[in-house]
């Protein structure tokens, strides 16, 4: 976290980490993206780096859509809405759909 840049440290005895910018600037994909590398991969490859032919042609735009997706909800939320328990409404409007909470 603190070679991306999220977090600085300080030595001492009231030393520590601390967030490197205001909680309401830090996105969850900023700290996915620090901890784990992309937010989605297909087989460890980002999907444009991706190409398909014949049938499965039509999965690149659904891993581009998906990652869209995720990018769209995971930079809308920041560590100030998870800290305070607080999700912003457009999200936490997704959880209500009566599959999201059931595995396939």
């Amino acid at each position: 976290m603190r070679r991306g840049g999220l977090v600085l440290s300080q030595r001492g005895g009231n030393g520590g980490y601390r967030l490197a910018k205001p909680a309401e600037s830090i996105s969850i994909a900023d700290v996915i993206r620090v901890v784990e590398g992309p937010l989605v991969s297909v087989r460890g490859v980002r999907p444009p780096e991706l190409s398909y032919t014949g049938p499965a042609e039509s999965l690149l735009p659904l891993w581009i859509a998906l990652r869209s997706n995720v990018r769209e909800i995971l930079e809308g939320v920041s560590l100030a809405d998870v800290a305070s328990a607080r999700l912003p409404a457009e999200v936490a409007a997704l959880t209500d759909a009566p599959k999201a909470w059931a595995n396939p």
